[in-house]
């Protein structure tokens, strides 16, 4: 696919970021780093010494009405990379165009890929539409975490007018594994009905997961003080579910049960990012 050019910011900005990560001896190298526009990486951290650990970048410090975003990996047979962002990632009340968020992760047999973005911020206001599509290859192994922040809850500011229509797309070998759609659009419906008048909702998914792995993360679950939250197994797919009023409250019930399942489901004990801790 082409780089995306930058445009002005009276249109919005357009821009793209195409990652390619391959197996070199020892570990997994960033071999390909395509930009335009305000999307960057950090130099890869090598912490566990052969996972490549990148922290994606948005240097405007936040998304407006009618920016464009792409975001794409690759991830070639054997490589393992953990991709997550230094903070939140906001978007900003529109004056009417949308801002459009698009990321397409490939994971090829035999790859691993940690997709753990901090939370998504919508301002009211902001008219937005996300899609995430993740495909895998054979035996590739995905953790993902998604976590939708509707208004800021932590000053009690509802997201009383905008929209948001994202999706969240796994394949394996061309056929859906989990295809979803959430769409608020808190104009036309009741505030109360609305995601059960919770302003956050998150999403985890796990690959190569058992009945074993359920229990474990529903464990968690009951051990810690969370408003909403569950855990179901869609074939391999141990998916978990939050729905609250806490963005840190999501992150630390994903983040936990991630700790106690790396090893078994990705083959390394867990090496925390040292940007969740800042």
């Amino acid at each position: 696919m082409g780089v995306a050019k930058a445009v002005s910011k009276d249109t919005g900005w357009s821009a793209y970021l195409g990652l390619g990560f391959k197996r070199s001896p020892g570990k997994t190298v960033l071999a390909r780093r395509e930009r335009s526009g305000p999307l960057a990486v950090q130099r890869p951290f090598y912490p566990e010494g052969d996972v490549c650990h990148v922290y994606l970048l948005h240097p405007p410090g936040g998304v407006a009405g009618g920016d464009k975003l792409q975001i794409e990996a690759d991830l070639a047979a054997g490589s393992h990379a953990l991709v997550t962002t230094p903070g939140a990632t906001k978007f900003y009340r529109s004056g009417g165009p949308a801002a459009h968020q698009t990321q397409r992760l490939k994971v090829a047999e035999g790859a691993s890929l940690e997709w753990m973005p901090q939370e998504n911020i919508f301002f009211p206001g902001a008219q937005v539409h996300m899609n995430t599509r993740v495909e895998l290859e054979g035996g590739a192994r995905l953790a993902l975490w998604e976590t939708h922040c509707l208004g800021r809850p932590v000053i009690e500011e509802a997201f009383d007018k905008g929209s948001l229509d994202a999706r969240l797309e796994i394949w394996r070998d061309k056929k859906p594994l989990m295809v979803e759609r959430l769409r608020v659009n808190p104009i036309s419906r009741a505030r109360s009905s609305l995601l059960n008048g919770q302003p956050v909702s998150a999403t985890a998914v796990f690959s190569h997961a058992q009945e074993k792995h359920l229990q474990i993360a529903r464990d968690q679950i009951q051990q810690h003080d969370n408003r909403i939250a569950g855990a179901t197994l869609i074939e391999d797919l141990l998916v978990l579910r939050y729905l609250g009023n806490s963005t840190e409250q999501a992150r630390k019930l994903f983040s936990n049960i991630w700790i106690v399942l790396r090893e078994s489901l990705l083959q390394r004990p867990a090496n925390i990012p040292r940007i969740w801790h800042t």
